[in-house]
């Protein structure tokens, strides 16, 4: 081996040893006969440096891959003699080797296994298992080894070659180990997993939560009855009353419940996991402090509940009545637990049982019954509940918290337009409810009840669709309803909240609901002012001005009929709103260009769809136009004999944007 050229994998080495490194592996990976040195440093640990043993793998693992056909039988004998001393060594030092290096051995080993097994080593488990024992250092890299193997084999979301997808020819292959296992190995692995963990589930966590994971990899492709069966789930259960194994222990059993198999068979098995969880005490999650593990549990409940209702709907299809019913009322012994974690106050232990709740309102819809309407309540009050922001949301800095929230959000409305389908008129009922009392005592009322009060309002229209968002005609009673609570939102004076996620969510629901304006144009006026005031246009928050800007043009859009008796006004409001702001002037403008665009292309549909004379629109227009063309002028000649490459960019920026505002003013023009 080249010693300076080694010298180069320490990551603090200088650059041209670095490159030296890499030049040395280049030529390493073309050499026929390379892998023999680095097979041989690594079985008798010649090299202490750990960069080194890595580099040494890497070689291995090009050689498995790429050149593994052009060994003779002898040399991949000696390739598989090598490995297996490399084994035996590392149950003998006093010292295991590092994670990094443990990983990549095994995947040499998985790649090995991937090319030799249907051939040349059909014995590789009973190999490995006779040499490893129940050694701990052995059993460590006979897991990593494992999950290498499924990595390679089974993983569905790691691609195994540069194409997008496996090819054919590894699909098929991929099959046949599969098959192979089954037939060859797989009790004998089964059997060893139920050895380690029994072993050292007091003694070694680390080897146990492995084995675990193990466990949860395999379960989907293998007999299940080798896995679900009293001794093994037993074993499992057991682990979930010992803290620093319980969390591996719910995924392992989230991944068993997830195993298809036949419906009445996985009712059972589901009953009998819940029996022995409820009995234990795990039901029980408003007592349990660690929101890690109930996080995971959660999402084995909504692996239980989802399992649930696959069997029903396959029983009730197939016209099993006996048996769909004991299903179903298994299923409605689990709502009580589905709603408590619904409503947890941690967030990732109410959205892993969001599955479970969205499925479940289907069937309610399908089955009814006398206690679906105390079912959809809790549910619809849990959502309620869960869609409030809480005091900690940095609504000025928002950060990756903030945005898991605003996702989160996005999954309860899900389950919002899920209860809609299964009783509109409840629904609506109830945002009725809830908007009317917190409207009514909004001035005293925490921000996050009224911005919440103001977003299932804004919520309904999805919930409850409509034509072209025709919400104010055809059905008279949801027609009523949802005209009673818009007038309501712009009546009371919520607009004048002070915080921004009220005053945002107001101007939202405004323009979604904007056909309202068209049955009451009474209330334009009111609402006019509030996107031009400090409510609006002129709120201290760059984010309101923003957001309305955009907001306002689509509001007008809809309204401009309606708007005739108020353009000058309007105008001559957002007069200094339209001017270009040159560079020099140092002060920041309230809007952004971008808002700016929006701005003009309002005021271009109010005056072209006003009933004014052509020689008023015109008037107006110029009167618009002229102070944006006499600062371009002044622009552009300051640009003709500026200097400075900075200053020419920032004028020739502030140019830019005046082209882009006159083409949006007359953009309405041109429709």
């Amino acid at each position: 081996m080249d010693e300076q050229a080694l010298l180069g994998l320490n990551p603090n080495a200088d650059a041209s040893y670095q490159q030296r490194a890499l030049a040395y592996f280049e030529q390493l990976k073309e050499s026929p006969d390379a892998w023999q040195v680095c097979a041989e440093s690594l079985a008798k640990g010649l090299y202490s440096d750990d960069h080194v043993k890595f580099f040494c793998f890497q070689v291995l693992e090009h050689q498995i891959k790429f050149r593994h056909g052009a060994l003779s039988a002898a040399q991949q004998q000696l390739f598989r003699e090598t490995l297996m001393k490399w084994l035996q060594t590392q149950m003998m030092n006093s010292q295991p080797e590092k994670a990094f290096i443990r990983n990549k051995a095994a995947q040499v080993f998985a790649l090995t296994f991937v090319a030799e097994y249907l051939t040349q080593w059909p014995k590789f488990f009973f190999d490995i298992l006779s040499l490893i024992g129940l050694n701990p250092r052995g059993v460590d890299l006979y897991l990593r080894m494992l999950m290498a193997i499924d990595a390679e084999v089974v993983d569905r979301d790691i691609h195994h070659s540069s194409e997008a997808r496996p090819t054919f020819k590894e699909t098929r292959r991929n099959t046949l180990i599969k098959d192979t296992m089954r037939e060859q190995c797989i009790p004998s692995l089964v059997e060893s997993w139920y050895r380690i963990l029994h072993t050292y589930q007091h003694t070694h966590s680390e080897l146990t939560c492995q084995c675990l994971e193990v466990v949860g990899a395999y379960v989907s492709w293998i007999d299940l009855s080798l896995i679900a069966n009293d001794r093994f789930v037993n074993l499992l259960l057991s682990h979930m009353s010992v803290e620093v194994l319980r969390e591996e222990a719910c995924d392992c059993l989230f991944e068993i419940v997830n195993k298809g198999m036949d419906p009445v068979d996985k009712t059972k098995l589901v009953e009998s996991l819940c029996q022995v969880l409820q009995s234990a005490g795990f039901f029980n999650v408003e007592q349990e402090d660690d929101v890690d593990f109930v996080a995971k549990f959660s999402k084995l409940v909504n692996g239980m509940g989802q399992s649930l209702i696959t069997s029903w709907t396959k029983l009730a299809k197939a016209g099993d009545m006996k048996n769909s019913q004991e299903t179903l009322r298994a299923l409605e012994t689990k709502v009580p637990l589905m709603l408590q974690l619904l409503v947890h106050e941690d967030d990732d232990i109410s959205a892993n049982i969001v599955g479970f709740c969205y499925d479940y309102l289907h069937v309610l819809k399908q089955v009814g019954g006398l206690n679906s309407s105390a079912s959809w309540m809790a549910i619809m009050l849990a959502v309620m509940k869960k869609l409030t922001y809480d005091d900690e949301y940095n609504f000025e800095n928002e950060g990756e918290d903030e945005a898991m929230f605003v996702e989160y959000r996005k999954q309860l409305k899900l389950l919002l337009d899920r209860l809609a389908q299964v009783s509109p008129e409840l629904l609506l009922e109830a945002v009725r409810r809830v908007f009317t009392s917190t409207m009514q005592s909004w001035q005293t009322a925490p921000f996050m009840e009224v911005e919440v009060a103001i977003r299932l309002l804004y919520m309904l229209g999805e919930a409850l669709p409509a034509s072209q968002g025709a919400h104010f005609s055809g059905d008279g009673a949801k027609a009523s309803a949802l005209q009673d609570m818009m007038r309501m939102l712009v009546t009371c004076g919520v607009s004048e909240y002070q915080h921004t996620s009220v005053t945002l969510e107001f101007f939202e629901t405004v323009v979604r609901y904007d056909k309202f304006f068209i049955v009451e144009p009474q209330h334009i006026p009111n609402v006019l002012m509030a996107f031009l005031d400090h409510r609006g246009l002129r709120h201290s928050s760059p984010k309101v001005r923003s957001r309305v800007a955009y907001l306002f043009s689509r509001y007008v859009k809809t309204l401009h009929k309606h708007m005739n008796a108020f353009i000058e006004d309007i105008l001559s409001q957002l007069q200094d709103l339209l001017d270009l702001s040159p560079p020099e002037n140092g002060y920041p403008p309230l809007l952004t260009s971008d808002d700016q665009l929006f701005v003009f292309e309002t005021v271009g549909v109010l005056i072209v769809n006003s009933e004014y004379t052509a020689q008023r629109k015109q008037a107006l227009m110029r009167n618009l136009l002229d102070p944006l063309m006499g600062t371009f002028k002044l622009l552009l000649g300051k640009l003709l004999l500026e200097q400075d490459e900075e200053r020419q960019s920032a004028l020739a920026d502030c140019l830019n944007h005046a082209v882009g505002f006159a083409r949006y003013f007359c953009k309405p023009h041109t429709v």
